[in-house]
């Protein structure tokens, strides 16, 4: 029988030390090829021309069919289902009874009874846990994400998932449908013509452009994406690389990583029973200078992550009596760091010296699953966390997302604690190195100016 998360906890081990030292390596993301012409051609293309964006393997996907689907949602979500109706999506969010966010996820209303979450493991296992467990009426299908390391094996998924964006997308969308496609509110679902084959739409952008995210069965992914392709030649379409993919987010300004708030409190225990040692909960790698001996000062809530517009209190939620008790004006807030350039240089300098600096990867340079640096005031004083870090080619710089105190205002100059302290873990993705304290300004969220005035309403845009 395979060991549990709360087996491995029960003896002893500190989650905090455990995580900092696995050997699972960082998030990556499977099968899609590093790059295709190279990551800084494939970034600007979102910005100038389109990108075509392959997300058929990075993701869990997990159906929901049945009556009490819907209750599912709505009793494990901090957002109202009010309003969900047949043919939208939406952001999904659950956090633990008290107030912590588990993770979050895209869910799709394909029907009455009828839902598909696709997202990282965190949401995805907090949903079918409660299905599982709650009674729900409701019949799950669980599509695992692609193994990081396939080795040559053969790889299938349910369903193929792709997304077209850039100022050029709708005139390659349009042509590969054979004539005009609606453009559909911000979340809204539809359909189009591909390769002789009916395909799924969702109105979206990663990256803040404007375009479509499109699936369908993955038999026809093949015939599908070659079908963009030759479509899309002429109006410059690129192919995303699993390397410019992931730093997409720092220009929509999506935080993919905060650590689930599950691994303490006795109302967990059960599911924490539920989850595996070794899955993603228990072996994934926690990163960064931010190191405290307690698990739960790395829980996030709602407001810290820019989703406090999501909590709605119109209907009774794991989580919602926590969350009332909250001041939200209190809470930290997400924003754009801007790592200051001569700081950068002296990172990039010293791998030419006997004693470097922790080395910051371009275009991602998050080093675990979960990236946690300490954001310092001009005293020294921890303020912040920045949580995913790299570089923009498009922005001409590095930056980072972070969630900081609500008294730190835009403009001002905060340090980011660059390196691991006493020279790193012994996680396969560190090496010995020194920490620097590097400069960096708090800027609106999104940085891109494109997004702030483009992508719509929402937890995405600047209400700084």
């Amino acid at each position: 029988m395979n060991q549990s998360l709360q087996q491995l906890l029960d003896t002893g081990v500190n989650p905090v030390e455990h995580l900092r030292n696995s050997q699972i390596g960082a998030y990556t993301y499977p099968v899609v090829p590093p790059e295709f012409t190279n990551w800084r051609r494939e970034m600007l293309a979102w910005r100038e021309t389109a990108i075509l964006f392959d997300q058929s393997h990075h993701m869990v996907s997990l159906s929901l069919d049945g009556p009490g689907a819907l209750q599912l949602i709505s009793d494990t979500a901090v957002n109202s289902v009010a309003n969900f109706r047949v043919g939208t999506a939406k952001q999904y969010v659950p956090t633990t009874s008290a107030g912590h966010v588990v993770g979050d996820g895209i869910l799709f209303r394909e029907g009455e009874e009828s839902f598909i979450f696709a997202g990282r493991y965190g949401g995805a296992n907090w949903l079918a846990y409660h299905a599982e467990r709650g009674g729900y009426a409701v019949e799950l299908e669980r599509d695992d994400r692609t193994p990081n390391r396939p080795f040559g094996k053969a790889v299938s998924r349910k369903h193929w998932r792709m997304q077209i964006q850039g100022p050029n997308a709708w005139e390659i969308i349009e042509k590969v449908n054979g004539g005009p496609v609606e453009k559909l509110k911000f979340f809204h679902m539809g359909t189009m013509n591909i390769a002789g084959e009916q395909v799924r739409t969702l109105r979206h952008g990663m990256a803040g452009a404007p375009g479509l995210e499109i699936w369908g069965p993955y038999e026809g992914y093949d015939r599908v994406r070659e079908a963009i392709l030759v479509a899309g030649a002429e109006f410059g379409l690129e192919q995303c690389g699993s390397r410019a993919y992931a730093p997409s987010t720092f220009e929509s300004g999506w935080i993919p990583s905060p650590v689930p708030g599950i691994y303490t409190g006795e109302g967990l225990r059960d599911y924490r029973n539920w989850l595996p040692a070794n899955g993603f909960e228990g072996a994934s790698s926690l990163a960064g200078s931010f190191v405290t001996p307690y698990i739960d000062d790395y829980y996030l809530n709602p407001w810290e992550l820019g989703y406090g517009g999501f909590v709605k209190f119109d209907h009774d939620f794991i989580g919602r009596t926590a969350l009332e008790k909250l001041d939200t004006d209190a809470q930290r807030r997400k924003v754009t760091l801007v790592w200051h350039p001569e700081d950068m240089t002296k990172i990039y300098a010293s791998q030419f010296e006997d004693e470097p600096y922790l080395f910051f990867e371009q275009p991602l340079a998050n080093f675990g699953a979960w990236q946690y640096d300490s954001v310092l005031d001009a005293h020294g004083k921890n303020v912040g966390l920045s949580l995913y870090a790299g570089y923009s080619e498009n922005e001409k710089c590095a930056l980072s997302l972070a969630t900081i105190d609500p008294d730190i205002e835009i403009g001002a100059e905060v340090k980011v604690v660059w390196g691991e302290p006493g020279g790193g873990t012994q996680k396969t993705t560190v090496i010995p190195h020194r920490q620097l304290e590097v400069r960096a300004t708090v800027a609106p969220l999104p940085y891109s100016t494109v997004s702030r005035r483009e992508y719509a309403a929402g937890w995405r845009t600047a209400a700084l």
